[in-house]
């Protein structure tokens, strides 16, 4: 049950969206027993947003899980993120920061897993 959301200050075509919506769904499998069948993503481009001061392109990315993971799967979507985002709408990895929060409680179809 993962869930992904970007927020950019830069714009985002509705292709881009999708391709981004597309590789996400690729990238999530770095997390043992995640897939694009439960992923869900948000997209929010032209968000107001400032890293080290500047308007230039960047990204923050929130990763929320069902349950949680080992460091090396989390680096190895953050890396899938990085570039997903750079070759997308060229935000640089330099400029995106990636947050991970792990929930023992996930609500679901009017129950919780």
């Amino acid at each position: 049950m993962p869930f992904i959301n970007v927020k950019t200050n830069v714009s985002v075509t509705p292709d881009a969206m999708t391709s981004i919506k597309s590789e996400l769904g690729k990238a999530v499998t770095a997390i043992p027993g995640k897939s694009e069948a439960w992923l869900m993503v948000g997209i929010e481009p032209e968000y107001a947003l400032w890293f080290k001061g500047s308007s230039e392109p960047a990204a923050m990315v929130e990763v929320s899980i069902f349950g949680g993971a080992d460091h090396s799967a989390y680096q190895k979507l953050t890396a899938l993120i990085c570039d997903i985002l750079q070759k997308e709408i060229s935000v640089p990895a330099s400029r995106t920061y990636v947050k991970y929060a792990e929930t023992e409680n996930w609500g679901w179809n009017g129950s919780n897993f």
